[in-house]
């Protein structure tokens, strides 16, 4: 089932890539570099990562598995 997602969402990326050509991909590729350098979305990525984090040594815990070294 995962393969078949990977792949749909391949091929519709593929499709409307061609489509919209490189000048689109080019506006694409500097909104991406601009929000990755973006101090608030690196706090709020730092904050989701945290909590992700904490949410995996919990289930452990509840598992009776010891928390990973981070």
């Amino acid at each position: 089932m995962a393969k078949l997602s990977f792949l749909a969402g391949f091929g519709a990326g593929y499709v409307l890539g061609a489509r919209a050509g490189r000048e689109r991909y080019d506006q694409i590729r500097r909104a991406y570099n601009h929000a990755k350098d973006d101090p608030r979305l690196q706090s709020a990525a730092g904050m989701v990562q945290a909590r992700a984090d904490a949410a995996v040594d919990s289930a452990k815990s509840r598992l009776g598995q010891e928390p990973g070294p981070r």
